[in-house]
């Protein structure tokens, strides 16, 4: 069996330093906006990209040219507006969705969805068209809505692969490694938490049980860490006072999840992932979980493994909410001129 401890940020930081050489062209679909921007500063600092392809609706020959400017290898070029999509997912191995609107304060992250379900049905439809061979992950939110958005719009031209699409749920990771890490005074390099279930509030099931190293919490911390992992979206867009969501983590989980695909697809054993794919491991025909990554997508969905009672519980209170989001985008689909 494969171990979950395996540490993708590890990679992460390898990723940001090794000189081995590797080529793949990453598209970056939304990469003017404020999770765009610093996901694209991030990959062109990686060796692992040969060819950095950023596409927006504006500005994006000024982030190109900016980026363009830092001393390493990954060929930086800027496309802005529908008639140069074409051109921006040409020949790609991976393309990466941050396009949308963020949320605000009292929004939630469904209130996302009627803008952001036309702009990631766009983006898939050009993805099918141009490179249908590609990986494609969606950070652009709801994700348990826009990922039977993009599955079903590649459905639609006869090119959906389930391997190859993949909702990104890391910064639930990510967020959950960090806190376990703060209350046990640990360093969160080593800390890893897998999520499952989706990425909205009680969708979002971090399984401490199955944390690595093991750590215990008395039945109250559980219940409030639990809580502050689903709800941390929300702290940030508080603390950010209508200037914006998430960012920056954002930007760093999308960054780590590309680089676990790129290496994986180079040939690099062993690398695991939670995402939020296409699945047959509950009731549910999206779910995360820990996915161990190959060359083409997905090697094999390692599941949800052993659960407490407590996780067990947050399971089952997710599944209505899930098939709800799930049945919404593909509504949405059905429903398309």
């Amino acid at each position: 069996m494969f171990s979950r401890a395996v540490r993708p940020t590890l990679g992460f930081a390898r990723s940001l330093s090794t000189s081995s050489q590797n080529n793949a062209k990453v598209a970056v679909l939304g990469a003017s906006g404020g999770i765009g921007q610093p996901l694209s500063l991030l990959l062109k600092n990686s060796p692992l990209v040969s060819h950095l392809s950023l596409y927006d609706i504006a500005h994006t020959p000024g982030v190109a040219a900016d980026l363009s400017h830092i001393e390493t290898r990954a060929q930086v070029t800027g496309h802005m507006g529908a008639d140069q999509l074409d051109a921006a997912l040409q020949g790609c191995d991976v393309v990466v969705i941050p396009a949308g609107v963020p949320r605000k304060p009292g929004m939630t992250r469904d209130d996302l969805f009627n803008t952001n379900a036309t702009i990631v049905a766009t983006l898939a439809d050009a993805c099918a068209r141009y490179c249908p061979e590609a990986i494609i992950c969606v950070i652009a939110n709801p994700v348990n809505s826009t990922i039977p958005i993009t599955s079903e719009v590649m459905k639609k031209h006869g090119v959906y692969n389930p391997n190859r699409v993949f909702g990104v749920t890391t910064l639930d990771i990510v967020r959950a490694n960090a806190f376990v890490a703060d209350l046990k005074g640990l360093d969160p390099a080593r800390v890893n938490v897998p999520v499952i279930g989706g990425h909205a509030g009680k969708t979002i099931i971090p399984l401490i049980s199955q944390c690595t190293p093991k750590v215990e919490f008395p039945a109250d911390q559980l219940a409030a860490l639990t809580g502050r992992i689903q709800e941390a979206g929300t702290e940030v867009v508080k603390a950010k006072a209508g200037a914006g969501s998430a960012t920056l983590s954002m930007a760093y989980a999308g960054a780590r999840f590309t680089f676990s695909v790129l290496d994986a697809m180079n040939g690099k054993e062993g690398v695991v992932e939670c995402a939020y794919v296409r699945s047959e491991e509950t009731e549910c025909k999206y779910f995360s979980t820990p996915i161990l990554l190959g060359k083409n997508g997905i090697e094999k969905n390692l599941g949800l493994g052993k659960l407490s009672a407590f996780e067990e519980k947050l399971v089952a209170d997710a599944i209505g909410e899930l098939k709800g989001s799930i049945k919404k985008g593909e509504d949405f689909v059905a429903n398309m001129k």
